[in-house]
């Protein structure tokens, strides 16, 4: 795999994992939820489903929530798109391998 792409996919997972981890301590600590509660807001706020069982109720966390939307959602977003394009290269490297 190609340097490039193996770097990539670092950074990406490692600004995922960062961003989920920001999103779950404040929410923690400024709405007051569980550990459990707050990381299961911010996997379902990025990834835009939204259920509403969790709503932030502080002045603080609805400000925090928008800009972590538009951040978070072009974070999770590219990783998504980092691995698979990570994927679909090494299944064109195991096929052009059998060959």
């Amino acid at each position: 795999m190609d340097q490039l792409q193996k770097h990539l996919f670092r950074y990406a997972i490692t600004a995922a994992i960062f961003t989920l981890v920001i999103g779950t301590t404040f929410y923690h600590f400024i709405e007051k939820w569980s550990w459990v509660d707050s990381y299961y807001f911010c996997v379902v706020t990025l990834a835009t489903i939204g259920y509403g069982d969790f709503v932030p109720k502080t002045i603080p966390g609805k400000i925090f929530t928008t800009i972590y939307i538009f951040a978070g959602v072009g974070i999770i977003t590219t990783f998504i798109s980092v691995l698979i394009q990570r994927w679909k290269y090494r299944v064109q490297s195991r096929n052009s391998k059998e060959r």
